[in-house]
C-alpha cells in the first residue's frame, strides 16, 4: 500500500485546535490498524521555538532526539503511539536556512533561487522524508497559522503541488474552521467559513472535509449551507463542538461524526472500524472518578495555559491511573512570597514545581518545597523543581543560608546547583542545552526504582545546570537519597527523601512521555501518594 497523506489547514482564527483534531484523527486511524505519523509545519522564521518566550509560544516540547518543537507534537505523541523526531517539525526558518546553505554551496548550479520551486521543493522533501523514515501508512501534516497569512503561503503552495504529484487518491485536504455563535442574533454564522475556504480555493486547494469548531450544534440547514457554498458533500461537514470535560473526548466525538470513515473512503483504505473502548474507559475515569485530589502547581507562568501544557496533561494521566479526578490549583510563585505558603498551600493534597528558566519567582518555589517537606505533603519536582529542592534542602537542613544556583546568584558561597562543565564555553542559545533522551541508572531499593519497576530508564532533558557533586556527601549524610544518576555517576538525575511519604524530584522532564492510556510512573506514584494523603486527612 502506498503512503497516504492528509493535510490539515485552519481558517478564520488561530488556536482553533488543529493540532488536537490532527492528533484525534491519528488516534482513530491507528485504532483501525494503520500505522500513523504526524508532522507540524510552522510558518515563523525562528529555526525552532527553543529560544522563544512562553508568553510568545507556550511550552517547548522536547523529543527523544533532542529536538525542541511545537507543543502540538505533544498532542501527537500523547494521542498516538508514534515516536517523533526533529524531522516532524518544520519551520520557515529551517526551510530558508537549508535553501540558503545549499545556495552558498553551489547546489543550485547558478540558478536564481526562488520561493517556487526551491522553497516549496524543500518543504515537499520534508514530507517525503517523514514518510520514508516512519514507514507509516498515513502521514498527517498540520499547517500552522491561519489561511490567508502571508508567511504560510509557501507551505500551502507546497502541499498543493505535493497532492498533484502523488495523486488526489493518495492525498486529502481537511480544513478546520470556526463557525461563531453571535449571541445578539442567537445563531451560528457560516460566512467566515465560506470566506476561509474561498481563500484556500484561490490558491488551488479545495478541502474535501470541513471540520467546524462551534459552541452550539450544527443544524441540518447550516451543514447544507456550508456544503453548498464550500463545495463539499453534506456528510463531509463535521461538527467539532467545544468539549465539556476533557480534550480526550475529541476522538470519540469525531468518530461519532464518522470522520475516520470519510477519510478511509476518500483515500481507499480498507480497514475495520476503530475500537475505542480504552478511550471510553479513560473518559469514565475523568468524568466519573472514584476519588478527587487537589494538586498545587507552583510556577511563574500561571496565566498561560500552554506554558505547562504537558505537565497538566501528565498530572491528569496520573489521576486516570488512580481513578481520581485532579483539580489543579495554579499558584503564582511571586504571589506565594507575598501571601505566605500557609495561605496559598493549605488544604492541598500535593505540590508540584515544574521546569523553568530565570530568577523571577524562585524564592516562592523554595518556600513551596519547604512547606511540602516540613508538612509531609507529597512533592514532585521537575527539572528546575529538582534544583529548587536541592537549594531548599541546603538552606534549611544543611543550614547553608546563602545556598543557591549559579544561574540566579553567580557569586553564591554555596553553589549547590551549577552550570554543567560542557556548557561553560557555549555562546549560542538555540539547541545547545543538554537535550533529549538520556539514560538514567536507578538505585536499588529506591522509591524511583519501585515506581519504574526498572533500574535503567531513558528520559528527556532540557537544562544547562546540574546538582554540584561537591555537596553530595553532605546531602547524603543529612538524609537526601540520590536515587538516579547518569550511567557514569557524574550527573544527578533523581533525588528523594526516604523518610517522607513522597518527596521525589528529577532533573529530566517525565511529562513528555506520559499518555492518557499509559501514565508516566512518576506522575502515577505522585497522584497515588497525594490521594493517600487526602484520605488520611479526611479519614
Amino acid at each position: 500500500m502506498s503512503t497516504k497523506f492528509i493535510f490539515v489547514t485552519g481558517g478564520v482564527v488561530s488556536s482553533l485546535g488543529k493540532g488536537l483534531t490532527a492528533a484525534s484523527l491519528g488516534a482513530l486511524l491507528e485504532n483501525r490498524g494503520l500505522k500513523v505519523t504526524l508532522q507540524k509545519f510552522d510558518p515563523y522564521l525562528n529555526v525552532d521555538p527553543g529560544t522563544m518566550s512562553p508568553f510568545q509560544h507556550g511550552e517547548v516540547y522536547v523529543l527523544d532526539d533532542g529536538a525542541e518543537t511545537d507543543l502540538d507534537l505533544g498532542h501527537y505523541e500523547r494521542f498516538t503511539h508514534t515516536k517523533l523526531t526533529r524531522c516532524n517539525n518544520l519551520t520557515s526558518g529551517q526551510v530558508y536556512k537549508t535553501v540558503l546553505d545549499k545556495e552558498r554551496a553551489g547546489a543550485y548550479l547558478g540558478k536564481t533561487v526562488q520561493v517556487i520551486p526551491h522553497v516549496t521543493d524543500e518543504i515537499q522533501n520534508r514530507i517525503h522524508m517523514v514518510a520514508e523514515q516512519s514507514k507509516a501508512d498515513v502521514v498527517i501534516t498540520e499547517i500552522g497559522g491561519t489561511t490567508g497569512d502571508i508567511e504560510g503561503l509557501p507551505f500551502l503552495e507546497a502541499i498543493r503541488e505535493f497532492a498533484l504529484d502523488v495523486g488526489f487518491h493518495n492525498a486529502l485536504f481537511l480544513h478546520v474552521t470556526l463557525v461563531p455563535f453571535i449571541k445578539a442574533a442567537g445563531e451560528l454564522k457560516t460566512k467566515p467559513t465560506q470566506q476561509s475556504v474561498a481563500k484556500l480555493r484561490e490558491i488551488g486547494i479545495t478541502p474535501q472535509i470541513i471540520v467546524c469548531r462551534c459552541e452550539q450544534p450544527l443544524t441540518k440547514e447550516l451543514r447544507q449551507k456550508i456544503s453548498l457554498f464550500c463545495n463539499v458533500p453534506f456528510d463531509s461537514v463535521i461538527e467539532e463542538r467545544d468539549v465539556e470535560h476533557t480534550i480526550y473526548e475529541v476522538p470519540l466525538m469525531l468518530q461519532r461524526e464518522r470522520l475516520d470513515d470519510l477519510v478511509c473512503h476518500a483515500l481507499h483504505l480498507e480497514t475495520p472500524q476503530a475500537t475505542m473502548s480504552h478511550w471510553q474507559d479513560i473518559l469514565r475515569k475523568i468524568i466519573a472518578p472514584q476519588h478527587r485530589v487537589r494538586i498545587g502547581v507552583v510556577g511563574k507562568y500561571m496565566g498561560l495555559q500552554d506554558a505547562y501544557k504537558s505537565v497538566y496533561e501528565a498530572v491528569t494521566h496520573g489521576g486516570i491511573a488512580n481513578d481520581c479526578a485532579v483539580s489543579i490549583e495554579k499558584i503564582d510563585s511571586e504571589e506565594l512570597v507575598k501571601n505566605g505558603p500557609q495561605s496559598c498551600l493549605r488544604g492541598l493534597s500535593g505540590i508540584l514545581v515544574p521546569g523553568g528558566f530565570g530568577e523571577r519567582g524562585i524564592e516562592g518555589k523554595i518556600q513551596a518545597v519547604q512547606y511540602a517537606r516540613e508538612n509531609h505533603l507529597p512533592y514532585l519536582g521537575l527539572c528546575l523543581g529538582m534544583q529548587i529542592a536541592c537549594i531548599e534542602f541546603a538552606r534549611n537542613v544543611l543550614k547553608l543560608a546563602k545556598a543557591h544556583s549559579t544561574e540566579f546568584e553567580p557569586n553564591t558561597p554555596h553553589p549547590v546547583v551549577a552550570l554543567m562543565d560542557e556548557q561553560r564555553k557555549v555562546i549560542k542559545k538555540g539547541g545547545t542545552m543538554r537535550l533529549g533522551a538520556q539514560p538514567c541508572q536507578l538505585a536499588v531499593g529506591s522509591r524511583a526504582a519501585k515506581l519504574y519497576s526498572a533500574f535503567v530508564v531513558n528520559e528527556r532533558h532540557r537544562h544547562r545546570y546540574e546538582f554540584n557533586h561537591t555537596f553530595r556527601e553532605r546531602f547524603e549524610q543529612a538524609g537526601m537519597v540520590f536515587s538516579g544518576t547518569s550511567p557514569d555517576g557524574k550527573l544527578v538525575e533523581l533525588v528523594e527523601l526516604a523518610e517522607h511519604p513522597f518527596f521525589l524530584a528529577c532533573q529530566f522532564h517525565p511529562e513528555f512521555q506520559s499518555k492518557p492510556y499509559q501514565p508516566h510512573p512518576l506522575f502515577k506514584g505522585f497522584i497515588s501518594a497525594s490521594l493517600a494523603h487526602s484520605l488520611r486527612r479526611t479519614g
